[in-house]
């Protein structure tokens, strides 16, 4: 675990530069693959602690919490996969989920294992083009759903697809009416006990620690989004290296408050928890005060989510405290930790926070530790897991004179690849076997990286590149401010060149104006040439699916007008 600039990453030999076989086999070795599968894990503590409390999904709306044991956990998981084989699946097949944070993912998750399958978790607020693209693509034969999420009558857009897409036979729907042509899910897997009657039906049907078993999507801010496509073993290999930097055991409990359709919420924590045998809690609605309900009433441990989740969350604790002294990791990803949100977590809650970075194409690859200064979070993104390796490259900017490059990596950690894409994900990899992931970062001068922000979008001035993801995160705690994008736009001032437009969100509907913005970012330090030139106001930035800016989007909507 190392970084570098234009050199190699480390003196000592690494398995990637062997052939395929060899490569797994050196995995295996160290330890970051295996031949258990987390359907193993589930089994053994459903027999070692079956009364252990495995996850807490609370419903917000109906203010209840639906809890199972690990015992229940297996018991459904058998029930599923035995309801999934009357519905036609076969191994190789592709079950979507669409779902929210609700209890009903989890075994669904586990049955597809169980029976052979691929799940493919997709987000409830997915709109119709991208989830005619999702199941067209993966050629999904079931689709679990919900009636209707946030004004959209998802089981009757899901059902209509059915005569577009020949593959998908069977729509199933949580809660609710199903309407025509599909079918009501609590009567179909849940309502029937048929694991006491599975005789030998499952045997030999679950998917092995090698075959693809989930295809996540990503944010597709270019494009269409793409499918990666993961082993249990390229998800083993980062969860082990997430858990194992905290020193986390099987009294692990975690507060999720990011989606289970997401790599964050779907591996690093419910995958992470039952490799584990802890206990994941989570909520099926953003109502970030409601966090520390969970964490106050299952004693978590670990809090994950991003930023400004995060922020809402100290507030609420001030308005009104709650118990937090079991909590000991505050993790935060997808954007930089600022000292003060460091120092304002730490003050109310009582419990150190740490940055984490990566991709649906590895998962979580850096993150700082306990090991680390106590402020190092607002400094770094951490260094490497065991299991992966960082690089920083030139990144070739005119006039570039600073340390910034291309961060690549490669590792136990990487996809299988993007399905029914191979050629984007060939792409991706230079000569030499690393793969580059469009991100620029620096150096942090303790063996970790500092992201920059997406190499499509940088900005530079003088020889230096604008460290975008910092400035766009002090713009966002500015007292006026609930979030904010950075984007370069053509200038005709000074013969030319780029100008840095800020896209503020304002709060309480009257946003900071420009001097205020330039004055805030002065103050924390940052250098006079990448102050904004312009501040434009949105209710709302337009966002993927995974919640990345569409700052295209945003380059033209603010873009000067020709002529």
């Amino acid at each position: 675990m190392s970084t570098a600039t234009t050199k190699a990453a480390t003196a000592l030999p690494r398995p990637e530069a062997a052939p395929p076989e060899e490569r797994a086999a050196e995995y295996r070795r160290r330890g970051w693959w295996r031949d258990e599968t987390f359907l193993d894990d589930l089994h053994r503590h459903a027999r070692e602690r079956p009364r252990k409390l495995a996850i807490a999904g609370r419903r917000i709306t109906e203010s209840r919490t639906d809890t199972l044991d690990y015992a229940e956990l297996a018991r459904l998981t058998d029930r599923f996969a035995m309801a999934l084989l009357e519905l036609g699946v076969r191994r190789g097949d592709f079950v979507a989920v669409q779902l929210p944070n609700r209890w009903e993912m989890v075994p669904l998750m586990f049955a597809c294992m169980r029976v052979g399958a691929v799940v493919c978790p997709i987000s409830p607020v997915c709109p119709e083009e991208e989830l005619r693209h999702r199941l067209g693509l993966t050629g999904a034969r079931v689709c679990v759903t919900l009636p209707d999420w946030s004004g959209t009558p998802l089981a009757r857009v899901v059902t209509a697809l059915k005569d577009e897409l020949p593959a998908l036979e069977h729509v199933l729907v949580v809660d609710g009416q199903a309407p025509e042509g599909a079918l009501p899910f609590h009567d179909h897997f849940v309502a029937t006990a048929r694991e006491q009657h599975r005789g030998t039906r499952l045997d030999g049907l679950a998917l092995t620690a090698d075959e693809p078993f989930v295809v996540l999507f990503t944010s597709g801010t270019t494009g269409e989004s793409k499918g990666v496509l993961h082993s249990q073993n390229t998800v083993h290999s980062a969860v082990r290296g997430y858990v194992d930097a905290f020193g986390l055991d099987g009294s692990w409990v975690a507060a999720v408050s990011t989606p289970l359709v997401h790599y964050s919420g779907f591996a690093q924590g419910i995958l992470a928890g039952v490799m584990l045998g802890g206990t994941v809690s989570f909520q099926d609605m953003r109502d970030n005060a409601a966090l520390l309900d969970l964490v106050e009433r299952y004693g978590a441990t670990l809090l994950y989510g991003p930023p400004a989740t995060l922020a809402d969350v100290a507030a609420s604790q001030r308005v009104e405290k709650r118990d937090t002294s079991t909590l000991r990791h505050v993790v935060i990803g997808s954007a930089p930790v600022l000292a003060e949100l460091a120092d304002a977590v730490h003050e109310a809650l009582g419990a150190r926070t740490y940055s984490l970075w990566g991709m649906s194409e590895n998962g979580p690859v850096t993150m700082t530790r306990p090991e680390d200064p106590a402020d190092w979070a607002a400094h770094s993104n951490g260094r490497a897991i065991d299991a992966m390796q960082t690089r920083i490259d030139p990144a070739g900017f005119d006039g570039e004179r600073d340390l910034v490059g291309r961060l690549r990596v490669r590792g136990a950690s990487l996809a299988l690849g993007y399905y029914r894409r191979e050629e984007a994900f060939a792409a991706e990899f230079g000569a030499d076997g690393w793969f580059d992931t469009g991100d620029l970062a620096r150096d942090d001068g303790r063996g970790g990286i500092r992201i920059v922000g997406r190499a499509r979008d940088a900005i530079v001035r003088d020889g230096l590149v604008a460290p975008m993801t910092e400035l766009e995160a002090v713009i966002g705690s500015h007292p006026k401010a609930v979030e904010a994008a950075l984007v370069g736009l053509p200038s005709a001032a000074d013969g030319g060149g780029t100008a840095i437009c800020a896209v503020v969100v304002p709060r309480g509907g009257t946003g900071p104006s420009l001097d205020e913005i330039r004055t805030h970012l002065g103050n924390a330090g940052h250098d006079p040439r990448f102050l904004p030139d312009r501040v434009e106001l949105l209710p709302a930035l337009p966002k993927t699916l995974t919640g990345k800016v569409r700052k295209a989007e945003l380059r033209r909507r603010y873009a000067p007008a020709a002529g």
